[in-house]
């Protein structure tokens, strides 16, 4: 038994790295992903991506409804699928470019601070995962 591993619980990852690393890097990851995205704002404005100055919902939502109308029609309608699908991954591309995305006026400490949680986590969990 010398040389071997203390027990299957001191192995994430399959390696001899210590689960203690891993379960503090993981707490540490979570925190710091937590109060990051406490401190993001998301907003959104008019839809225009893919508009070239133009408002282009319209020529989303067009296809959409001969999409639909095909797949009342015959509910097999590869067509009616392909149209139906193609305006709504177009349509909800649409909706997350449109999004603007902030960062809340936070202190260096704040910063640094959630910074150090979740990268210094995300390293803890890689050390844990390799053998050492």
């Amino acid at each position: 038994m010398s040389g071997e591993p203390r027990g299957r619980w001191t192995r994430p990852g399959g390696t001899p790295g210590g689960l203690g690393e891993f379960l503090v890097g993981a707490a540490m990851v979570c925190a710091g992903g937590y109060m990051v995205l406490q401190n993001t704002q998301v907003s959104s404005g008019f839809w225009a991506p893919f508009s070239w100055g133009r408002a282009s919902f319209g020529y989303a939502l067009v296809p959409l409804c001969f999409g639909i109308a095909l797949l009342f029609f015959d509910g097999r309608s590869p067509a009616g699928w392909g149209l139906t699908l193609a305006s709504a991954v177009f349509i909800l591309a649409g909706i997350l470019m449109g999004l603007n995305v902030y960062f809340q006026q936070t202190s260096l400490f704040a910063l640094v601070t959630m910074l150090v949680l979740l990268f210094g986590g995300i390293g803890l969990v890689a050390r844990s995962l390799r053998a050492h």
